[in-house]
């Protein structure tokens, strides 16, 4: 597949076709990851997935580009030292998707008696912060007055409040990272990047070459490659099985839990964390435009991985987190949407005490016929984990009398959209037909490619409306979706090329119809073909509501 191309068709004939010197299957955060470091590295690269770009884990994160706070505590600061390199390194790289956060720690009396220890506790695990890599962004974490903290976040109860401590991490939407860097893996470095591809089996390696059967619109063939990289996530121990069948099983599955709400009801301007002292543990408050989300949840869980759902009790937990803590007295009523997403914990031995007390750190394994398998880690960490499975990859290529010992090349690559940001920025927010929010808006979130959205616009004016005045979409992101980024269903556009499914259950499922007209041509779609994927979102939107018992989204819309 040549530079440039970013289209499935065009992949899948390259699957069919040619044989490679990696296979990497799974389309989350860490899978592209390793695609863009394999490819960048000259490998013959290839990705796989079987559902859509991070349509896992990695667009039902906590959106956070961070070092992890609590890991001081836990006594992890190698971990907080990796990730806070990473997060420097994806705040370079990728300026135009991961954008600066405060975050406000109050400090909060009990009874009007301040608690001076526990403040000075939280003042040096700051400090410690900072210097393990926390004033890479340039700033340092400061102490705030009472009345700086209320200004903050007033829906803090004023008796209570007795100062408080802002740092500064990072956000970023994470199922457009994961699509940028499969993007810039297969532009910029010639990846075959396809979705919508499923492994069914792995064969025994023959003369070093291994085939892999695939399934892709109900059609099965063979592909071949030298080293199969298994960055599956919550599902890797199901590909260790296809792999060995004796091969132990060491993930466990936690999930976390999000609700959104209007930002009306919290009036933060900065993300905040209050203490839930009932499990030990917080909850956090993040401004998200005209809304905010609240997260997150930290339990085991035994259901369906494909599937998992904010339930009720969830919603129940995070409203009482912050409720306990402000005056806000947020109920079910506030919520418009929710997402849940498992975390590929590594496990050892029986799988006893809290989730939230595992290590996050990454673990890479080679299986006896090659097999290397990436797993556990956080998003932040992705580049890292991706280096060292290639690394792997490397080495066994090493074994088969190929000598590639390429190095790393990611730590100063920039992703697509990363380069002429300030004339992209100044262009868009100059735009007659834009205007600076949304010519913002469009540089947040495609950088320098904002540049054929306008052209987009350009042609048809009505594109740069929004899809619904509830949410900050465009009319001509979502046929930019179908035509660039790989979307192929209605799903793909509403969840996670733009985020509107967990933005607001009702929006989304109020525009369902008008964006499946909207895409349609594009994408080739029969009148029925498009009932069928408005009845199927407003059947998946009605189910989130459901299990978190919520109104239904298609009677709120109505």
């Amino acid at each position: 597949m040549s530079l440039g191309i970013f289209d499935r068709a065009t992949a899948i004939a390259a699957l069919r076709s040619r044989a490679f010197d990696v296979l990497v299957v799974g389309g989350g955060i860490t899978g592209a990851g390793v695609a863009l470091d394999a490819a960048s590295r000259g490998l013959r690269t290839a990705l796989v997935e079987r559902d859509d770009f991070a349509s896992g884990t990695s667009s039902k994160s906590s959106k956070m580009v961070h070092g992890g706070l609590r890991y001081i505590d836990q006594g992890e600061i190698g971990l907080v030292y990796e990730s806070l390199a990473e997060r420097q390194r994806l705040f370079t790289n990728a300026p135009h998707l991961v954008h600066e956060l405060p975050f406000l720690f109050p400090v909060l009396s009990r009874h009007g008696l301040f608690d001076k220890k526990l403040a000075k506790a939280l003042g040096t695990t700051l400090w410690t912060y900072d210097l393990t890599g926390g004033a890479r962004i340039g700033k340092l974490h400061k102490r705030l007055s009472a009345a700086e903290t209320l200004a903050h976040m007033p829906g803090l109860p004023v008796g209570n409040v007795a100062g408080g401590y802002l740092y500064y991490d990072c956000r970023a939407d994470d199922a457009r990272l994961t699509l940028t860097l499969a993007r810039t893996a297969a532009i910029d470095h010639g990846a075959t990047v396809a979705n919508r591809v499923s492994v069914t089996a792995l064969h025994d390696p023959i003369d070093g070459l291994r085939r892999v059967t695939v399934r892709a619109d109900d059609q099965t063939f063979d592909v071949s490659t030298h080293v199969v990289i298994n960055a599956t996530g919550v599902w890797a121990d199901g590909l260790r099985d296809l792999d060995d069948g004796d091969a132990a099983s060491t993930i466990r599955p936690a999930k976390g839990s999000h609700v959104t709400v209007p930002w009306s009801r919290v009036g933060t301007d900065v993300a905040v964390v209050l203490p839930v002292r009932a499990d030990k543990r917080s909850v956090f408050i993040v401004p998200w435009g005209d809304q905010a989300y609240i997260g997150t949840t930290d339990t085991d869980y035994d259901g369906p991985l494909d599937d998992p759902h904010c339930t009720s009790d969830d919603v129940a937990y995070l409203l009482a987190g912050v409720n306990a803590s402000t005056t806000l007295d947020l109920c079910p009523a506030d919520v418009t949407g929710t997402w849940a997403g498992l975390r590929p914990l590594v496990a050892d031995g029986p799988t006893t005490g809290r989730t939230a007390d595992l290590s996050r750190r990454h673990r890479i394994t080679t299986s006896p016929s090659g097999m290397v398998s990436v797993t556990g880690g956080k998003l932040t960490t992705y580049r890292a984990m991706a280096a060292d499975a290639v690394d792997a990859a490397v080495d066994h290529l090493g074994q088969l009398d190929l000598p590639l010992t390429r190095r790393c090349r990611t730590k100063r690559l920039p992703l697509v959209g990363a380069r002429g940001l300030r004339e992209a920025r100044r262009h868009a927010r100059l735009h007659p037909r834009l205007g600076p929010a949304r010519g913002q808006h469009l540089v947040d979130r495609f950088g320098s490619e904002t540049a054929v959205l306008i052209a987009m616009i350009d042609a048809d004016p009505s594109l740069a409306e929004p899809l619904d005045p509830r949410l900050p979409y465009l009319a001509v992101e979502a046929l930019y979706a179908v035509r660039y980024e790989m979307a192929i269903t209605l799903d793909d556009v509403l969840a996670r090329r733009t985020r509107a499914r967990l933005r607001s259950l009702a929006a989304t499922s109020s525009i369902a119809q008008s964006v499946a007209e909207l895409i349609a041509a594009d994408l080739g779609w029969s009148a029925a073909r498009c009932r069928a994927e408005v009845t199927e979102c407003r059947r998946a939107l009605a189910a989130d509501a459901a299990v978190a018992c919520l109104p239904d989204p298609l009677a709120v819309a109505i």
